[in-house]
């Protein structure tokens, strides 16, 4: 939240001083507003004393809702539900309004973002398409502009809030801007997606205790030749019954959730061991090598050999932060 607060406060300023040049008057104006504009503590115990109410500020021009600190499977909690009507109302005025990560699913409770596509944080996303069958969840995305004239935008995991600056700053106060504030912040937009991040297999909780149990058979069974077969079989279902029943508990169908299952897998061993791809995808159930790296592409954003290459390149940095 602050770093977008500091980041956006700093356009034609800091890359001035850097220089040596005289900075330019302010293109952005950033405050950070509440309902009752009172401090408060944030989840980490931090106090925090905002710019003051919303309702003192007027109509805004830019809104952002940053990332949200709760667990995506519990109803959004009643202090953000009350923002709804004003982010509304703020839209309307003619207010673009964005979301980081988790803040997606305040916008999606605003209605703001029915018929659109959206991103959030992989953890949310099939959360928010659940519930709001009306938004086309994209949670591949980083960053997506959308409606009549792009003025609502949702930014991905948390760390797209550097992405979602540059974007609004590039937008707003121009490219060469944006570029200036990407050097002096030293960011990078996340070109690759952020599948590879993402765990496959984070949805949402359901009720259904047959749906469960086949769960709980697959992640077990996941690698046999016809697993959706064997799982209705067992849940004395006909596949067709086990999809629709499948499909209304988590949001996935039954093939779907064996194809996570198996990436899932492939993800770990990749990142833990030194077998040949060959072999890792006949481990998880392909019988085909290249039905394998085409559906890890699909799900994960890049290939098997570039993820096994992107993790192992995070071992000598851990490593030296943990001796360090």
């Amino acid at each position: 939240m602050f770093c977008i607060l500091d980041a956006l406060a700093s356009v034609g300023r800091d890359w001035e001083m850097l220089h040596g040049t005289q900075p330019k008057p302010p293109v952005f104006e950033p405050a950070l507003l509440t309902l009752d504009g009172k401090p408060y503590n944030d989840i980490n115990g931090r106090r925090i004393t905002p710019d003051g109410r919303l309702k003192d500020f007027g109509q805004p021009d830019l809104v952002i809702i940053p990332d949200l600190h709760f667990a995506p499977n519990t109803p959004l909690p009643d202090d953000f539900a009350k923002l709804a009507p004003w982010l509304v109302q703020a839209h309307a005025g003619g207010a673009m309004v964005t979301s980081v990560c988790s803040g997606a699913l305040l916008l999606a409770a605003t209605g703001l973002l029915n018929g659109l596509e959206a991103t959030s944080h992989w953890s949310f996303c099939d959360v928010i398409a659940q519930r709001f069958p009306e938004i086309r969840m994209q949670r591949e995305r980083i960053l997506i502009p959308a409606g009549e004239g792009h003025r609502i935008v949702t930014a991905g995991g948390a760390s797209a809030w550097g992405d979602l600056v540059l974007y609004l700053v590039g937008r707003i106060a121009g490219h060469e801007e944006a570029r200036r504030i990407a050097k002096v912040y030293l960011l990078q937009p996340h070109s690759e997606g952020q599948l590879h991040y993402a765990s496959l297999l984070a949805g949402a909780q359901h009720e259904d205790g047959l749906v469960a149990e086949a769960q709980v058979w697959a992640a077990d069974n996941y690698a046999l030749a016809s697993p959706v077969a064997a799982m209705a079989e067992r849940c004395g279902l006909t596949e067709r019954s086990l999809l629709r029943r499948f499909r209304k508990a988590t949001g996935q169908t039954p093939v779907d959730y064996i194809q996570t299952l198996r990436i899932e897998e492939a993800k770990q061993m990749l990142e833990t061991t030194d077998m040949p791809i060959e072999e890792i995808a006949d481990e998880v159930g392909y019988t085909e090598t290249s039905s394998f790296r085409n559906a890890f592409r699909r799900y994960v954003g890049m290939p098997a050999s570039m993820y096994r290459k992107k993790r192992l390149s995070l071992i000598p940095i851990l490593s030296n932060e943990l001796v360090s």
